[in-house]
């Protein structure tokens, strides 16, 4: 089977699981895994770090992005264009910020595109990038929605900063199998937490 079929068919499969998933079980996994994220070496010790709006079949982030912004941690969150495969990192600086910000058509909070904000890899980089996908294997393949904006400023942050940022990525159990299809463009992910 090509690649991009067995990807398509993946992606409608996983995407009807993490719809079947109960409200209540989406709730219990994240607050494991954001539990996680908290008490992890990498997040406690990073100054800079980006951290996507979680949609609601992902692992939801409110909490790790409460946390960050209390402890004074540069925190950049994802900017979107729809048109392109290009995303930015852009500086978040408070709750009340985020809370301020519009919704995309994909129902996630970004700042608009003509909105002048600082980037994260033109203000000295980031130490850890936390990623969403749609799978995940236990080895650190990662699949996302087929976009690629993620793989692609993975592959920009490790060209333009000096020691390339870790990354870690946040499942659901349901998300992570034993194995995927992935391509020369996957970027693979440092560590991947879940709730089990």
């Amino acid at each position: 089977m090509p690649l991009k079929t067995a990807k398509s068919l993946l992606r409608q499969e996983l995407k009807a699981k993490l719809n079947a998933m109960s409200p209540d079980e989406r709730t219990r996994q994240s607050q494991i895994v954001q539990t996680k994220v908290l008490q992890h070496d990498l997040y406690k010790e990073s100054k800079r770090l980006s951290i996507f709006l979680s949609m609601h079949d992902e692992i939801n982030t409110d909490l790790i992005l409460h946390d960050a912004l209390s402890f004074g941690k540069a925190v950049y969150i994802p900017r979107y264009d729809s048109k392109s495969t290009y995303m930015d990192m852009v500086r978040l600086r408070s709750w009340e910020e985020y809370d301020a910000l519009p919704m995309t058509k994909w129902k996630i909070k970004q700042p608009p595109l003509d909105q002048d904000r600082e980037k994260a890899l033109d203000s000295g980089g980031l130490d850890l990038i936390l990623v969403p996908g749609l799978a995940f294997s236990k080895a650190g393949h990662r699949m996302g929605r087929g976009r690629g904006y993620y793989d692609t400023y993975l592959a920009r942050s490790r060209v333009m900063q000096e020691h390339p940022p870790n990354t870690i990525a946040l499942a659901f159990v349901e998300q992570v199998l034993p194995q995927i299809p992935v391509e020369e463009t996957d970027v693979p992910i440092d560590i991947i937490l879940s709730a089990e």
